[in-house]
């Protein structure tokens, strides 16, 4: 294959977001209902893959939290890349303090939106009380873990940024194995005996997911940091090297770099179990490899080879996915609509299959939403 130049916005990226969103916003549902009405191997297998783990292990379920912030990391050079330009500079920690302190203020707003938006899906706005209302989030720790791999980011070069990557990770491995919880000693990697569910207890207000511990919980978010930071130096690659050496030779160098990642993450595991809830190190590595994977499948179909048409859909999902994330978390019951425009004519289908029928049925109502807001060019940037 011969150079590509990359544009100012990768489309991969809109369209893996909107993978990743769509299993999340109804796609699970789809396929659980599937693996009922039909149980076959296939359909099983996956259904089984869109749960989340007890604990220790993994399945693909667990990865689309963290797909979703290192698609957040790879946008950070693109959405920064406009402001060095115009400060003549090469690199953005040769930025000038006064357009940092314009950057950090921006950034700062965006992450206390997403963390107000998190409080709202964990049902802020229903006034249940401060012991039953859960502060931690899911788009609170993206907009806490983008702000500080931002940070990061804009104040140092990429050597620097790899040792902070390193030293995240291995210094939240240490942290995790060797200080002592009361009670429990060091080591203890079970939801009440670990260092992050004992921070956790004494530290974050309100209501913990889990009683004991809270799986967006405050120790656990530090490691995510290294999640963001992943994307940001795949993004930097993108921007500056593969626009001068070929396709093949880029596909390559994302391909080795996904193997190193899942493989070191195998290797950790051992020790460090790969777990989602405590967001181990040996899981931002596991997880971050099969990033690299599902962006290079989308990257080559849709940037290089030019074939969008097919993920048309997708792209309408990524490219309003904070607003169907709330959406489909509870701000509007999608349910209720497709069943009074669809549910007459669902019910003279087989019992059996009438599940699938309606969760399908939720999706196409979720699609029309955000084609009139695509088309209405209204999108939900935070």
């Amino acid at each position: 294959m011969s150079k590509i130049i990359t544009n100012d916005r990768l489309v991969s990226l809109d369209v893996l977001r909107g993978f990743v969103m769509f299993w999340i916003m109804s796609g699970e549902h789809i396929i659980h209902a599937l693996a009922k009405a039909a149980p076959i191997p296939v359909f099983i297998w996956m259904s089984s893959q869109l749960h989340h783990t007890d604990w220790d292990g993994i399945t693909f379920y667990d990865m689309i939290f963290p797909v979703f912030l290192f698609v957040a990391g790879v946008s950070m050079p693109y959405s920064f890349d406009k402001k060095i330009k115009q400060a003549g500079v090469i690199a953005p920690s040769e930025l000038p303090s006064n357009e940092k302190k314009k950057i950090y203020w921006s950034m700062f707003k965006r992450t206390c939106i997403l963390v107000f938006l998190g409080f709202v899906v964990n049902g802020l706005l229903r006034f249940d009380g401060y012991d039953q209302t859960r502060f931690a989030s899911v788009l609170g720790r993206i907009g806490i873990a983008w702000f500080f791999a931002g940070l990061i980011y804009l104040n140092f070069d990429l050597k620097k940024q790899i040792i902070w990557f390193a030293g995240i990770l291995i210094g939240y491995y240490l942290a995790m194995k060797l200080i002592p919880v009361p009670g429990f000693g060091a080591g203890d990697l079970t939801a009440e005996g670990s260092l992050e569910g004992y921070i956790d207890r004494l530290f974050l207000p309100g209501r913990l997911h889990s009683t004991v511990y809270d799986p967006e919980g405050i120790f656990s978010t530090i490691p995510a940091v290294s999640t963001a930071l992943l994307g940001m130096f795949l993004g930097t690659f993108l921007k500056t090297q593969a626009n001068i050496i070929s396709v093949n030779k880029t596909i390559g160098i994302l391909v080795v770099a996904a193997i190193v990642l899942i493989g070191l993450g195998l290797f950790w595991n051992y020790d460090f179990p790969i777990n989602k809830r405590l967001w181990t190190s040996s899981f931002v590595c596991f997880v971050g490899g099969f990033s690299i994977v599902f962006f290079t499948f989308f990257y080559v179909i849709i940037d290089v080879l030019g074939f969008h048409k097919w993920a048309f859909p997708l792209l309408l999902i990524g490219s309003n996915s904070i607003l169907i994330y709330m959406a489909a978390e509870g701000v509007i019951n999608f349910k209720h609509t497709a069943d009074f425009v669809f549910g007459g004519l669902i019910k003279f289908a087989p019992i059996i299959w009438q599940p699938v029928f309606i969760t399908i049925s939720v999706t196409f109502v979720q699609l029309l939403l955000l084609y009139f807001l695509y088309k209405k060019k209204w999108f939900l940037k935070i």
